[in-house]
């Protein structure tokens, strides 16, 4: 069983990968600009998957800090929507959820 200070910081370390991933697909995002017509065709196909990395990271961003903010309310753990526990295995695989597994249905 993890404790919620152990919770918190994988939520904190998983928020700045992260933040790293998509500053590197924002980096990638701006290096491409080939003036060969079947090569930007080819890198423009690459930048629509990077750009919804970078969507899916945004989105799970937005996720761990409502997460962290349970943390310092003290809600961490605790169902938003029945008020229930959150099972640990429900919490190991999704830290950042906020219902439980019955109320994510």
């Amino acid at each position: 069983m993890k404790s919620l200070q152990d919770r918190k910081t994988d939520l904190i370390a998983r928020r700045a990968e992260l933040v790293a991933r998509i500053t590197e697909v924002e980096q990638e995002l701006e290096s491409h600009h080939n003036p060969d017509w079947e090569d930007s065709a080819t890198e423009r196909e690459g930048d629509e998957v990077l750009e919804r990395q970078g969507l899916h990271a945004s989105a799970e961003i937005v996720k761990i800090d409502a997460a962290l903010g349970r943390v310092e309310a003290g809600d961490y753990g605790t169902c938003v929507k029945c008020g229930e526990a959150i099972g640990e295995a429900r919490l190991d695989l999704l830290p950042w959820t906020p219902f439980c597994q019955g109320c994510a249905v």
